[in-house]
């Protein structure tokens, strides 16, 4: 088994599935000894520049709820085992494993970048989801603020957005949601996948505590934003039954909206996961594997449409009626928040300020 750094989710290096050639060890190789003096191994974040020239991403999905969306980065520190994103890294020839979570992609001009978009004459507003694919408020925005960069861009421009996180450094950014917000133009949404501490940082290593999320969630409904709470993903046997009291707990945080999403496992995210429920929860693993496999036609994964993200079957339907019976029971509103392009126009200025070569 691969020893797994400290504070991170993975140690796995599963082959990329775009790699025309693979090594493939000898019967009699060993790996050496990874521990120094009973100490796990070490993986620190690199950052490397990403010199996209545009920002702003399209999405066609139609089980996903956003046609936008701007992401800073690429791969994510928090290192979730499950984290349906982790493929995306081999597109850029690493791994979906440790590499996702020490070699990230960071975009330095997104905020240029976005604002040169917004500029065009022919820009036509709608809704941007931050973020599409990676948190955007994962460890390294404390030092980068690209976000928040990104951010004061939408406030300027009066431009509705929405934000997906599961880390508390949203909080930091909460004067310009709530600016946004008086004219509808920003909701925020904290995932919580557990209530467990415990298992929480197993499972999501570098993410903020559910005790922080829940504080967030409160945070941003005082300061008037549209909050909502993300129990997603439902791992099922592990957190599905964990479903009643999240919503409950958001619910009394301030969350006015909520929902869910069920446990993916593309491609290499299959064995990242395995090999994490063998080492965190090996008693756990087989009846897990077991409902996921339940829901996908005997497989781990079915990427269709309408179905990745809820799942099929009797287990499938009995989360869903689960949430939804506790939805209505706490309260929660039955429309969602929607964000409004009224108010967005192009600020005078210089856009010379923010070119770049």
């Amino acid at each position: 088994m691969q020893a797994t750094p400290r504070g991170r989710g993975t140690g796995l290096r599963p082959e990329n599935r775009f790699d025309r050639f693979h090594v493939q060890r000898d019967g009699d190789y060993v790996d050496p000894d990874p521990h120094v003096d009973g100490e796990p191994p070490r993986a620190p974040t690199v950052l490397l520049r990403d010199t996209s020239r545009t920002v702003l991403c399209a999405n066609d999905s139609e089980d996903v709820a956003f046609d936008v969306s701007v992401n800073p980065y690429r791969g994510c520190a928090h290192g979730c085992t499950y984290c349906y994103a982790r493929p995306f890294h081999e597109y850029l020839g690493l791994d979906a494993g440790l590499d996702f979570e020490t070699k990230l992609l960071v975009k330095p001009d997104a905020p240029a970048l976005l604002e040169r978009e917004l500029r065009k004459p022919r820009y036509e507003p709608k809704p941007i989801a931050m973020s599409g694919v990676t948190d955007p408020y994962q460890p390294v925005e404390r030092e980068l603020s690209l976000t928040r960069g990104c951010l004061e861009v939408l406030r300027r421009f009066r431009h509705p957005v929405g934000i997906v996180t599961k880390n508390h450094l949203i909080t930091r950014d909460i004067d310009i949601l709530a600016d946004l917000a008086q004219d509808h133009a920003a909701l925020a949404a904290v995932s919580v996948t557990t209530l467990d501490a415990s298992l929480q940082r197993d499972m999501e290593p570098r993410a903020s505590s559910p005790r922080m999320r829940l504080d967030a969630i409160r945070r941003l409904a005082e300061a008037g934003i549209p909050t909502a709470v993300m129990v997603a993903p439902v791992v099922p046997g592990l957190t599905d039954s964990e479903i009643p009291a999240i919503l409950e707990a958001a619910r009394d945080a301030g969350a006015r909206h909520a929902s869910w999403i069920m446990l993916r496992l593309p491609h290499a995210v299959k064995s990242i996961f395995e090999d994490w429920l063998t080492r965190a929860r090996p008693l756990r693993r087989d009846k897990v594997l077991s409902l996921v496999r339940s829901m996908r036609g005997g497989r781990l994964y079915d990427a269709r449409p309408g179905v990745r993200m809820r799942g099929e079957g009797a287990y499938a339907t009995h989360v869903a009626r689960l949430f939804e019976s506790t939805r209505r029971r706490l309260g929660y509103d039955d429309e969602r928040t929607t964000l409004s392009t009224t108010a967005f126009r192009r600020p005078g200025g210089q856009l010379s300020l923010f070119e770049t070569a």
